[in-house]
């Protein structure tokens, strides 16, 4: 396991509101990071499908990982656009992929996608804010 992958896996471990979710890691490249997630009848919303609220927070899982990997980061700014439906068994696989990185900011864009058929649920952006250094005494 890489030093990246090592990261990401310890960042999750220390996420409990992740695990509640069940969320795991998937892979981790020097491009992306993809967590997945099996939804259950407990994530269904009153229309019988997954509550947008899951996908979000699978994806801000997703943001969260990548965006901590090279340092403390925080959300600043999030999107969620949901393009298709998904329901219980349902495998959800979220891959954060960095799309710029300044000094202070970076920006990613999730994609959401269901297992068994690779079709996009959702489209996510986020930025975050890189926190500066920890001042050396």
């Amino acid at each position: 396991m890489t030093s990246r992958a090592q990261r990401a896996a310890e960042l999750l471990a220390e996420d409990p509101y992740a695990r509640s979710l069940g969320v795991r890691l998937v892979e981790v490249t020097d491009d992306a990071i993809t967590v997945a997630m099996v939804v259950g009848e407990v994530h269904h919303n009153f229309v019988g499908s997954t509550h947008g609220g899951v996908l979000f927070s699978l994806a801000d899982v997703a943001l969260s990982l990548a965006g901590n990997v090279p340092g403390p980061a925080v959300a600043i700014d999030t999107h969620l656009a949901i393009t298709a439906a998904s329901s219980a068994g349902d495998e959800l696989l979220a891959t954060a992929t960095e799309v710029t990185r300044g000094r202070t900011l970076s920006t990613y864009r999730v994609e959401i996608r269901r297992a068994r058929d690779e079709r996009i649920c959702g489209l996510f952006t986020g930025t975050n804010y890189i926190l500066p250094p920890e001042p050396v005494e």
